[in-house]
């Protein structure tokens, strides 16, 4: 997301400051991923970001221009927005390549069949208004704005009910996921790795419609552990009121493709995720795409 500020000058030049939100680099990310067995994201090393980058360009201050460009802008938010507003409850269907056709849908299913475009950024992504285990801006904090808007309910609701949540990793690119799955190969090996990380263009965290969350009773670890603590079984029984389920259940490692992983939030609407939840299935099983 790029804000924009005119600041006139004698000449009557426009220049339009584009300060970027990215750190640059994936590789070059400055806190470091606290979860020990993060199924897309294993210890991390500690992780320093660039500099936000910016850059200068002159423009031409004519007003029809600039709303113009506002409205194109506008125009792509929009797009993202209506495909989480009005989509069916359906999973996507895919090319001959297995990548999503309706990416963009809050109900598509992602998974080691199914993957978003590699060129694929989400261009509603926002910083839910929830506490995060480090303070500074970091890419990994950000989620598409209706699952955002989601997500700090269930946190406030949480915490009037006494649970500890902390979030942790949200929307990650294309690139950074490769980098990770690359690490985890390189550490565990590719059967092991394939069991708790996804190749890239497989996550869902591409998608900004996942974020994994934790607290101070796991010491802020992405761990199974997680699920016996009072926050992770407050989350199985009520996540689904705010549109999120539990991706990666216990016992369905052979249909999801992936470990247990009671952190991992994945919102789908409230009308989808109730369905899921009171038939205790997962995303493949609702919609009859299970592997085979």
């Amino acid at each position: 997301m790029t804000k924009r500020i005119l600041a006139p000058s004698i000449l009557v030049v426009a220049i339009v400051l584009s300060a970027c939100q990215w750190s640059g680099g994936d590789g070059s990310e400055k806190k470091e991923e606290t979860p020990s067995s993060e199924r897309e994201a294993t210890p991390e090393e500690k992780e320093q970001p660039k500099e936000e980058s910016s850059e200068e360009n002159d423009t031409n201050s004519n007003d029809s221009e600039e709303d113009s460009e506002k409205q194109g802008n506008d125009s792509i938010e929009q797009d993202d927005q209506s495909s989480m507003e009005d989509s069916a409850a359906q999973p996507s269907a895919t090319n001959e390549n297995g990548v999503l056709q309706e990416h963009k849908s809050v109900t598509a299913v992602i998974n080691k069949q199914r993957q978003l475009p590699k060129d694929y950024v989400p261009s509603d992504l926002v910083v839910p208004d929830v506490p995060f285990y480090f303070e500074e801006f970091h890419p990994k904090k950000q989620m598409r704005k209706e699952a955002a808007r989601h997500l700090e309910t269930l946190f406030s609701d949480a915490e009037q009910a006494g649970i500890e949540l902390v979030a942790a990793s949200g929307y990650r690119s294309f690139d950074r996921q490769q980098t990770i799955y690359k690490g985890n190969v390189e550490n565990m090996g590719e059967e092991e790795a394939n069991q708790v990380s996804a190749q890239p263009g497989h996550s869902e965290h591409q998608s900004g419609l996942a974020m994994d969350v934790t607290n101070g009773e796991v010491s802020f670890q992405l761990i199974q552990e997680f699920g016996k603590t009072e926050a992770g079984m407050w989350l199985v029984n009520h996540a689904h009121e705010y549109g999120f389920i539990i991706r990666y259940p216990e016992g369905k490692e052979s249909i999801t493709g992936y470990s247990y992983e009671p952190w991992h939030l994945r919102f789908v609407g409230e009308e989808l995720a109730t369905e899921i939840h009171n038939s205790t299935s997962t995303l493949e099983e609702y919609f009859g795409i299970v592997p085979e």
